[in-house]
């Protein structure tokens, strides 16, 4: 139920962290002194090599402890000392680091002449895409002497702020009225869940448990929120980002242009939202359709799942596609990589950490047995397979940008669903399953979008007139809701706060278009795949195991689809629209 993390140190007070740490004080200290001020138009590709591979070899080890911290502390946020040991390993790498800033400063340095000559040289083949794209930072660099002083101060500004939100939003006791005389006391996880029970008046009460829960540390979140906001405009400025979002795309190696196709046209489709909301409500019989109606169940039971019969379905779906896939993914079973049990001072949610190429990856999620915890743990194996395939490519090139990091999470959740769906025969139960994929691709596609504009909104807001109050984030808020729900849903006094629940806009600033880019990504990928059938899947695992070796628009052109063409995003949202129209159909065929 718990995360085996021996692979990475035997303890928090283990001896063997603070002999890393100074074996990699002192080779950090040591390249410093190599390649400080030979990173110029001197440098041959060959010392440049050696360079990187010195650099990456570092970063790795740091990277090891920095994730057995950080894994630490999501288990376990309230606890004293894991919180010491988190925030003190943060200090010493933050300390090491400073070392270590020079090599990509100095390297954007480089005359655009003599970098086109190391870019050409077959030696540096391996890093090729590493530093090109360092090289569209160089705009944006400052000083190696004002890089150091903002890495370290990162300490006290947003890395402090995104521990304060953690450790208070995870220690929120949110009261649920059972009764006019007793209330029970429950975690984020639990009262999101109660969103999903049949009964309406559950779901409203967990609605205002949540709300009022959330309004319990209104005062503190909102500062929060606001200095994140402060935070990232000084930053901007420093830099000379024209826009909140610049950076973010340029991380993603992603074109402004097609960041704004994909809003556009996720905002020109709400359309299909509206139609479904419309008919969940006829399907419930509920005419004043709420927030908290969203996520009510279709069916007459709620089927519940042990994590052991979630484990079979995502496996046998896994296997379906590709053997290679689902050994992949018996691995993280069998070695204990996945914590999925619900306890206080757990963070909330889900995520796959990659780790390290010399380890492999950590999988976090809050096991309930709903079918969404069964999608949820395709979602986070998808993302799990996707590390652990990439890691041949090095600490540096392991990792993807976030547009193509959802890619295989939302691909492995797509084939669980059509491994369901094949399953069943009746036309009640058909329905509810599409249903229910409909709700978690709206989920993925068209809220996120939600989000990215709710954040394009304070984010400038913020720019031009100074801190916000808690209830303009609320209107915010609201606003960008409304263009998603329309007028299928009738939005409550107890949504109008939820924004203070998400911890993206904490700690990955404009990361939620990812998941939508992602989601429509795959649905491009899925019509290949039902187009090619098994002579597809090799090209897909290729994709998974080029890791940031390439940038986005070249990896998926390899399989055929051209992200940068707008059209590309509206024929994505074809898979919603038939699954919308089969729900319109099950559900006259039943009426």
């Amino acid at each position: 139920m718990e995360w085996n993390l021996k692979d990475l140190y035997d303890g928090i007070n283990s001896k063997k962290i603070d002999n890393d740490f100074k074996k990699i004080s002192k080779k950090s200290a040591n390249f410093y002194k190599k390649f400080k001020n030979k990173i110029n138009d001197k440098i041959s590709p060959k010392t440049l090599t050696k360079a990187i591979v010195e650099l990456e070899n570092i970063y790795e080890s740091m990277g090891k402890i920095s994730s057995y911290s950080s894994l630490n502390f999501a288990a376990n946020t309230n606890n004293e000392k894991i919180s010491q040991f988190y925030q003190s390993t943060s200090e010493k790498i933050s300390s090491i680091r400073k070392d270590l800033l020079f090599f990509f400063i100095d390297w954007n340095n480089i005359s655009s002449i003599k970098a086109k000559k190391i870019l050409n040289s077959k030696i540096i083949k391996k890093y090729k895409n590493l530093l090109e794209s360092e090289r569209k930072y160089k705009p944006y660099i400052l000083s190696e002497a004002e890089e150091k002083i903002l890495d370290q101060k990162s300490l006290t500004s947003s890395r402090a702020f995104n521990r304060l939100f953690d450790e208070t939003l995870n220690n929120i006791v949110f009261d649920f009225q059972i009764s006019k005389r007793k209330n029970k006391k429950l975690s984020e996880t639990q009262v999101l869940s109660l969103l999903y029970d049949k009964n309406r008046d559950i779901r409203k009460k967990a609605a205002e448990s949540l709300t009022n829960g959330l309004n319990s540390e209104k005062k503190l979140i909102t500062f929060i929120f606001n200095q994140i906001l402060s935070d990232s405009k000084i930053i901007n400025d420093l830099r000379g980002y024209s826009d909140p979002i610049d950076s973010r795309n340029l991380s993603n190696e992603i074109n402004p242009k097609t960041v704004k196709a994909l809003i556009d046209t996720c905002d020109k489709n709400n359309s299909i939202v509206h139609k479904y909301y419309k008919l969940k409500g006829k399907m419930l019989r509920i005419k004043d359709f709420k927030d908290y109606d969203r996520y009510a169940p279709l069916g007459s039971t709620q089927k519940k799942y042990t994590y052991n019969q979630a484990k079979d379905i995502v496996l046998e779906s896994f296997d379906n596609f590709s053997p290679k896939m689902s050994k992949v993914a018996k691995l993280f079973f069998d070695n204990n990589w996945i914590d999925y049990s619900v306890r206080d001072g757990k963070r909330a949610g889900a995520f796959s950490h990659s780790c390290v190429p010399s380890v492999h990856p950590y999988i976090l999620m809050n096991f309930t047995g709903k079918i969404r915890d069964v999608t949820t743990l395709a979602h986070e194996l998808g993302h799990g397979i996707h590390q652990y395939l990439s890691r041949k490519n090095g600490y540096f090139q392991q990792n993807t940008p976030l547009t193509t990091a959802e890619t295989a999470s939302v691909f492995a959740e797509m084939l669980v669903f059509n491994k369901l769906l094949s399953n069943i025969n009746s036309p009640k139960e058909k329905l509810i399953l599409i249903c229910s994929k409909l709700e978690d691709i709206f989920a993925t596609v068209f809220r996120q979008i939600v989000m990215t504009n709710f954040e394009l909104s304070i984010h400038q807001r913020r720019k031009e007139s100074g801190e916000l109050s808690w209830d303009e984030f609320n209107s915010f808020w609201v606003k960008a809701n409304k263009k998603m729900f329309g007028n299928s849903i009738e939005i409550s006094e107890y949504y109008k706060n939820w924004w203070m629940y998400i911890p993206h806009f904490i700690h990955s600033p404009f990361y939620c278009y990812s998941y939508s880019f992602g989601e429509l990504l795959v649905h491009g990928l899925f019509a290949k795949y039902e187009k090619e059938g098994s002579s597809f899947v090799d090209k897909y695992m290729n994709l998974l195991s080029s890791g940031s070796t390439e940038p986005p628009e070249k990896l998926v052109k390899k399989v055929g689809l051209n992200i940068q063409d707008p059209v590309f995003w509206e024929d994505s949202m074809y898979l919603m629209k038939n699954l919308l129209k089969k729900a319109e159909e099950l559900y006259k065929i039943q009426h």
